[in-house]
């Protein structure tokens, strides 16, 4: 629920700071590095494409707007609509969630009325306190000073109250990192640090909520030429450099990092381009370009964070096609300082496919094309095994032995064997464990190459559109329209109720159960890939826009 300011003359730019900054960074100045073009020179379309990509448009806008009408009609200016009851949700602030974090979307699908109305809206909204207790500031971030920042941008700034939004947000912001070492609060107390309380970072933080801020907070600079929100995140990622290659797995990060003493020797030691770790990957080659090439730092950190993964993090799954694919998995190493692949994929992980390709134009590496490639079939792979057609939250694979393509022939022998060996149930392959494979099979609804499945849930999530989307308009491959096209109607076809789309409970059933959530990352980022997949490539070109983790474009400097 929006509510009155707590102090009617309050401002956060006005808040005393306990541990002000000596010197400020600015943002890099100079010429602008030439990068190469990134967008492929598409082929004209026949009228018999156009058509049917004009009648797939349609339909993702038909999608949107039942999911926004259900926002408006239940929900408005609170956050969330739950889809199922009608209910609202106010898990990020009561500050209208899915209004801010939709607007460019509904720009971009030429919806300026209702884009109007949403602006309109703002000045109802109270930047200076909400009803949570704590506030979790990359959360924030993400969901409303990129939402701000990329209205703003993408309307041609016409629209003054945006930047004055994104001004007010961004200031309330800027107190979480007032800390000794100048690392942020991640779950931060604002009244603390609106009554000027002493504060310090988190012993153990999130590695993605500490490093997932650079491209808003750079792009508030960049827009106000003032330099403190720059400074903010550059000390971060100023210290996440120093740490990358101590690491117990050189070129990553763990999980958990200790922004309180800024040791990264804390006793997290689990490595993942999943959650709690993905954004802090996917934003250093957008950096790159949010900056204009001006500085190397985020290459140098990007480059050996790649190399790593594909040696230590990425693996070929065992499959019943034998393709040729990856899958990102996680890394755990345990006290005998061994480095295990836990051979688990994730939906969050599905970022990799698109964030590889495009640092394969942005650094000049063609080769890296056929990794992202394998990486986004990974996941068309985890969408197509699955009875819905809808990928689970998490999924636990078979990591094929030796060499990544080799030792990789497919047999149910060799299926059943791992079901077997994963669950626990006899140590060698006899008959026994095959009647128990099978068994497991069944009760679980396992698909061909899956052992396990521990999250069957669907939240909605956008990061298998997404790099299906960016390898499309880097590749000109039409044929993952059609991929995206069979992606967007299962989900569809799953989740639609009478007020919105709901989340799935279980992806393993082909007529699966919802559950009342509908996250504003639904009509913000998912239906936005799955629109622009089928859109003019013109249009929020990826030479002109850097997209943030909500999928929100901003400016690239020219």
């Amino acid at each position: 629920m929006i509510v009155a300011s707590w102090f009617t003359k309050f401002k956060w730019k006005n808040v005393p700071l306990r541990h002000p900054i000596d010197t400020c960074a600015k943002l890099p100045t100079g010429p602008i590095t030439s990068i190469p073009r990134i967008q492929a020179d598409f082929e004209p379309e026949t009228q018999e494409e156009r058509v049917e990509r004009q009648r797939r448009l349609a339909v993702v806008e038909e999608a949107f707007l039942h999911s926004w009408e259900g926002y408006k009609k239940n929900a408005w200016l609170q956050d969330e609509v739950s889809p199922l009851s009608g209910l609202s949700n106010n898990g990020y602030g009561g500050w209208a969630a899915t209004l801010v974090d939709s607007l460019d979307t509904l720009w971009i699908m030429g919806l300026k009325k209702e884009f109007a109305a949403a602006v309109s809206e703002l000045k109802k909204i109270d930047f200076t306190t909400t009803p949570l207790d704590t506030l979790n500031i990359f959360e924030t971030t993400i969901r409303y000073l990129g939402g701000l920042l990329s209205a703003y941008d993408i309307s041609g700034h016409k629209y003054k109250i945006l930047l004055e939004k994104a001004v007010e947000l961004g200031d309330m912001l800027y107190v979480a990192f007032d800390t000794p070492n100048r690392m942020p609060v991640t779950r931060w107390d604002w009244r603390n640090g609106a009554e000027g309380g002493e504060q310090a970072a988190n012993a153990y933080s999130l590695l993605a909520e500490v490093g997932s801020m650079t491209l808003e907070f750079t792009r508030l600079s960049q827009l106000t030429e003032d330099h403190k929100w720059y400074d903010a995140t550059a000390r971060v990622t100023n210290a996440l450099q120093d740490w990358q290659n101590h690491t117990k797995v050189p070129g990553l990060w763990p999980v958990m990092i200790n922004t309180e003493d800024l040791d990264i020797g804390c006793k997290n030691k689990i490595f993942t381009f999943g959650g709690m770790s993905d954004s802090l990957y996917e934003y250093l080659p957008k950096q790159h370009l949010m900056l204009g090439g001006r500085t190397d730092q985020y290459r140098d950190m990007y480059l050996p964070a790649l190399e790593s993964a594909k040696e230590r993090l990425f693996f070929q799954p065992l499959n019943p096609n034998n393709d040729r694919m990856l899958i990102s998995g996680t890394i755990n190493r345990n006290s005998a300082s061994n480095v295990k692949l836990v051979p688990q994929g994730q939906h969050l992980s599905c970022f990799a496919g698109g964030m590889v390709a495009l640092a394969a134009k942005v650094f000049n590496q063609p080769e890296e094309l056929d990794t992202a490639r394998q990486l986004v079939d990974g996941c068309l792979w985890a969408y197509d095994s699955m009875p819905s057609g809808v990928m689970p939250e998490i999924f636990t694979a078979i990591a094929c032995d030796g060499d990544k393509y080799e030792n990789c022939t497919w047999s149910e022998a060799n299926w059943h064997h791992a079901v077997s060996t994963h669950n626990d149930r006899v140590s060698h392959f006899t008959q026994q464990s095959t009647e128990s494979a099978q068994r497991i099979i069944m009760q679980r609804n396992l698909p061909p190459g899956l052992v396990e499945i521990p999250d069957a849930r669907y939240a909605l999530r956008p990061e298998a559109i997404e790099s299906v989307f960016v390898l499309y308009r880097i590749t000109g491959d039409k044929t993952l329209q059609d991929k995206a096209w069979k992606m967007f109607q299962s989900i569809i076809n799953a989740t639609r109720t009478d007020i919105a789309h709901a989340s799935i409970n279980d992806v393993t059933e082909e007529q699966p159960q919802l559950y009342d959530s509908m996250e504003s990352f639904w009509t913000a980022e998912t239906l936005k890939y799955f629109y622009l997949i089928f859109s003019e490539p013109e249009l929020i070109s990826l030479d002109d826009y850097v997209f943030n983790t909500e999928a929100h474009p901003l400016l690239r400097p020219k």
